[in-house]
């Protein structure tokens, strides 16, 4: 599990701003359970997602993300993930690859978490953001994500993994807006052996 509690340069768990709010979400001592709860719900209402708010900021590192309170999913996926290792509880990536229009014609990958419970394993949640359209949950075992696999060509890819896949963070970093990166979101077919 030591991987999925690491300190990288994009999770920043150690940053002096989210070691602060693991502490005040852990203030009232709790089990792994209702931390890693709170701490879902917290990034899940607290942080907006860019496009649902009309943010301009892109953000990537964990710190950043907490900093301006906004991020794409992946961005806030990263910081979701530093705090639950802040709280000292393993937490990796997971990805989807989702219809951009529903229809098929365009792809992108969809980011999210999975945290490690003792009482259940490995479990992936979404905190993407709520809307009137979206309703994701933490409600182990059951997983409520933020959105289903409906169409061809949509999957849920497999693994679970210990730092942010690589074309993610180039597209975090490289893009100069929010518009520039929802016009250029990253994508990965899943492999065949899959």
């Amino acid at each position: 599990m030591d991987e999925f509690l690491e300190l990288t340069q994009i999770i920043d768990w150690r940053h002096e701003s989210i070691l602060a709010v693991a502490r005040h979400l852990t203030r009232e001592k709790s089990d792994e359970l209702s931390t890693a709860r709170r701490t879902f719900e917290w990034v899940r209402d607290e942080v907006d997602h860019s496009v649902d708010f009309s943010r301009s900021d892109v953000t990537c590192r964990a710190s950043d993300v907490l900093e301006k309170r906004t991020g794409f999913c992946y961005a806030k996926s990263h910081l979701l993930a530093a705090l639950l290792r802040a709280c000292g509880i393993p937490a990796g990536f997971c990805y989807q690859r989702l219809s951009v229009n529903d229809d098929g014609t365009e792809f992108c990958l969809h980011g999210l978490n999975a945290v490690f419970l003792q009482e259940h394993g490995w479990y992936r949640v979404d905190a993407r953001g709520n809307t009137d359209s979206i309703q994701a949950e933490f409600s182990p075992p059951q997983e409520q994500l933020a959105f289903a696999i409906s169409v061809e060509g949509e999957a849920d890819l497999p693994g679970i993994h210990a730092a942010p896949l690589p074309l993610v963070v180039d597209a975090l970093t490289s893009a100069e807006s929010v518009q520039q990166l929802a016009a250029n979101l990253p994508d990965m077919k899943p492999s065949i052996s899959e």
